[in-house]
């Protein structure tokens, strides 16, 4: 498995992936000042944690068949993130590589007593969905 340096220095990882989410925000102005409109649309990208390290179970503990299985868990995470009131958040893709993704297999098959599942695929089926976007 071929792996990644981060920019940071830091341990290497494999490959690269993230969380991408369409997210509606509403700007709160001061009094006496308004803005027009007040709801903006973006795209966020949460990096996906290495497979096997703190946070690597983001997508269990926060997807369900492809979709934010807790939005306003989910917006509370982005409006912190942000810095604005995150009003709804819509969870789109697992945008990865295949050094990631195989690197999140293995990590799945080495413990699937945390997903109650009897294989990687039906855990990636479970909690992604077909969400899963295989880039270079």
């Amino acid at each position: 498995m071929a792996d990644k340096p981060r920019d940071d220095g830091a341990a290497e990882v494999p490959g690269d992936a993230a969380y991408v989410f369409r997210v509606t925000f509403r700007l709160e102005p001061a009094e006496g000042v308004t803005v027009a409109p007040e709801t903006f649309e973006t795209t966020l990208e949460r990096r996906a944690d290495p497979p096997g390290e703190a946070g690597w179970l983001f997508f269990r503990d926060n997807c369900w068949r492809g979709e934010a299985n807790d939005e306003a868990h989910l917006c509370d995470l982005a409006s912190e993130a942000l810095g604005v009131e995150v009003i709804s958040v819509a969870f789109r893709e697992l945008r990865t590589d295949e050094a990631y993704l195989s690197a999140l297999r293995e990590a799945i098959a080495a413990d699937l007593s945390l997903f109650r599942a009897d294989d990687v695929d039906e855990v990636l089926h479970k909690y992604l969905g077909s969400s899963i976007h295989v880039r270079e």
